[in-house]
């Protein structure tokens, strides 16, 4: 009588991946470039200081061999400005016409950090374990869910997963006696997709780095990780980012990793009205606004061009003119969705009136989950789900 060789799993205790002196010091630099808004000098001083007190390099290999190895890499590159002021770029690290020198990431290393920042939150999604995105209808279409369901009649072939299926029959039959019935067979549900429009608004007023809280650096790698979330996953979808601060204006994807809060009070209404604009141009059907904020509107340009500022408390004239464009958003079928950094009780009261004028949605999150959060409620609001 033959025996049957049993087949199992082999735990052994986990050991992390070997990392060369240089992705350990990339790793680190990613996150020091994202704080210094994409300032080299600023992030190698830190990553100096670092080295200094965690020893981070030797001899063999010290940052200025790290920098050497991200110019070879494609990372940085060096420019000099010659004599008329002009940048000059120098090739293979060589000087150019003389005059002084500057390094600057290139648009290879933007792409890695907003990789990164989606790695980082979207890491977080799929570490939470199954369940996160159940629902309680399904429906045929044309985006895989990666949950499963009994086949029934009409459903398409291609949507059979056959490796589900084959599990189910040596279940249910036994190796010995195989045999495939309908009952075995197991679809992969599918959504239909619905093509969305955002525009994501990021508040960089100065009160985003007050109280020793910075609040702008996880607003800004929650917009860089949503860009590569659509431009990779859902290339059919449109994303515009605005900052707002007196006044309200758009910035490229590009531009994300160099983003810095000013000098600025909040013209929340000024943000708002750049957003419908852009969403008035979109064909797309289905339109939002996420909006991040410490949620304190404290500007107005008025039609004159001067500014009406107010930084005491809540200013009633600009409080209602935010509620205007709640409710004009609304009478455009475009939902705002604010997600509240700052957990004030008056201006969290302000946030949920806002809300309830627009029929929106509003998160008061701090910052702790934010990228979470937002992510979670792009993917909800983007599908629709065909009822069973």
């Amino acid at each position: 009588m033959a025996m049957m060789t049993r087949k199992g799993f082999r735990f052994v205790p986990y050991e992390a991946a070997e990392q060369t002196p240089f992705e350990k010091l990339f790793d680190i630099f990613q996150e020091l470039i994202t704080h210094t808004s994409g300032d080299f000098d600023e992030a190698i001083d830190w990553l100096r200081e670092l080295d200094k007190e965690y020893e981070l390099t030797d001899e063999n290999y010290t940052i200025d061999d790290f920098i050497e190895d991200l110019k070879a890499k494609g990372y940085i590159r060096e420019e000099f400005e010659d004599g008329d002021g002009q940048p000059n770029e120098g090739e293979d690290g060589e000087e150019g016409d003389g005059g002084s020198g500057s390094i600057s990431i290139t648009a290879k290393m933007e792409r890695i950090i907003r990789q990164r920042a989606l790695d980082q939150i979207f890491g977080k999604l799929k570490r939470r374990g199954a369940g996160n995105h159940k629902t309680g209808s399904s429906g045929r279409g044309d985006e895989h869910t990666g949950d499963f369901r009994e086949y029934r009649y009409g459903d398409a072939l291609e949507h059979i997963s056959m490796t589900e299926s084959l599990k189910n029959a040596q279940i249910n039959n036994g190796i010995g006696n195989f045999a495939l019935s309908e009952e075995d067979l197991v679809v992969e549900d599918t959504h239909y997709k619905a093509q969305m429009s955002t525009v994501l608004m990021i508040d960089i007023s100065h009160s985003m780095i007050l109280y020793g809280e910075d609040r702008i650096t996880p607003a800004k790698k929650v917009a860089m990780a949503l860009a590569e979330l659509i431009t990779t996953r859902y290339p059919k979808d449109t994303l515009d980012i605005l900052v707002f601060g007196n006044d309200a204006w758009p910035i490229p994807i590009k531009d994300l990793p160099y983003l810095k809060v000013g000098p600025y009070h909040t013209n929340t209404v000024a943000g708002l009205q750049l957003a419908m604009d852009m969403l008035r141009r979109k064909r797309n059907t289905n339109k939002q606004i996420f909006m991040i904020t410490d949620g304190k509107p404290s500007c107005l340009r008025l039609p004159d061009g001067t500014y009406y500022k107010n930084s005491v408390g809540l200013d009633d004239y600009i409080v209602e003119k935010c509620y205007n464009m709640a409710r004009q958003a609304r009478k455009l079928h475009i939902p705002i969705t604010t997600f509240m950094i700052a957990q004030d009780p008056y201006l969290m009261r302000f946030i949920r009136h806002f809300t309830e004028a627009n029929k929106g949605k509003a998160f008061f999150t701090g910052l702790k989950g934010l990228g979470e959060m937002i992510f979670e409620d792009y993917e909800t609001n983007r599908r629709k789900r065909l009822k069973g």
